[in-house]
């Protein structure tokens, strides 16, 4: 690939990512709204506000793929999910639509469906339940990636991000943790497989005690190697198990459940 663009390249997930993504392409372009420092000799920067329709033409011009990894990650006030989210993704596919189509990996999220229990594993097919206002926004990003793909022909993976931290950090990870090599691995056979179309891709490692069933993926060449279960005894000696009736023992979105609607601040 010549050009690969990765969105949020300055959030948690595009720092841990950024210098571990060079061989995929000859030039990587970083895009975020904060800054980024110290590009390397292969790494163009640019500041961008998803929200902005030119700046976003502007980001896509030239790429050959996109790592979308940007806009709000957490749960907030439903103003900045509209415009980071919800417009800035809209933005994003009209850029792609204009500029050749590049492929595109699409950071969903687990909390498309955090309403399903944990004792229920799921297939891609199960009907949304998401459990915030932040999943909304992802299961709005799901249908509109479909709707490009099956209007226009635009490949997209739709990945439902787990827990993409660098170890588990509590009980709940060890259904949901998405370990940074197996995403990374993830990452490079979206990129190389010959034809990609729309799948939805539970974004975890193989971990014993997960919830997500990925067999539908074998013509993807794709096999996540790591478990969180290798970090159970080191859970269970630095925290107690949560109380059995607790949100983040029963539901697979866990304490996304119960936040608020967050209201917005006005003037």
């Amino acid at each position: 690939m010549n050009r690969l663009l990765v969105t949020g390249a300055a959030g948690g997930l595009g720092r841990a990512l950024r210098h571990r993504l060079a061989p995929l392409a000859q030039t990587l372009r970083l895009a975020d709204i904060a800054p980024i420092h110290d590009p390397a000799p292969h790494e163009e920067v640019v500041t961008c506000d998803l929200a902005d329709r030119a700046a976003v033409d502007a980001m896509v011009a030239g790429c050959d793929g996109i790592l979308h990894l940007g806009g709000i990650s957490v749960e907030a006030a439903f103003d900045p999910i509209l415009q980071a989210n919800i417009l800035g993704l809209y933005n994003l596919y009209e850029a792609a639509r204009r500029h050749g189509q590049p492929r595109i990996l699409f950071a969903s999220s687990n909390h498309t469906i955090g309403f399903y229990k944990q004792t229920e594993r799921l297939g891609p097919d199960v009907p949304t339940r998401p459990d915030s206002l932040y999943g909304v926004s992802k299961v709005f990003g799901e249908a509109l990636a479909r709707m490009y793909f099956d209007k226009f022909g635009q490949e997209t993976a739709l990945v439902r991000i787990g827990s993409a931290t660098p170890e588990p950090e509590n009980h709940r990870m060890l259904g949901s943790w998405f370990s940074q090599d197996d995403f990374l691995s993830l990452i490079g056979a979206v990129f190389r497989v010959q034809t990609l179309g729309c799948p939805v891709i539970w974004g975890a490692s193989a971990n014993t005690g997960g919830w997500w069933d990925n067999s539908h993926l074998d013509w993807l060449g794709w096999t996540p190697q790591d478990n969180a279960e290798a970090f159970r005894a080191k859970i269970d000696a630095r925290q107690p198990r949560p109380a059995a009736d607790a949100a983040v023992a029963v539901y697979q979105g866990g304490v996304f459940t119960q936040y608020p609607i967050y209201q917005e601040e006005r003037a």
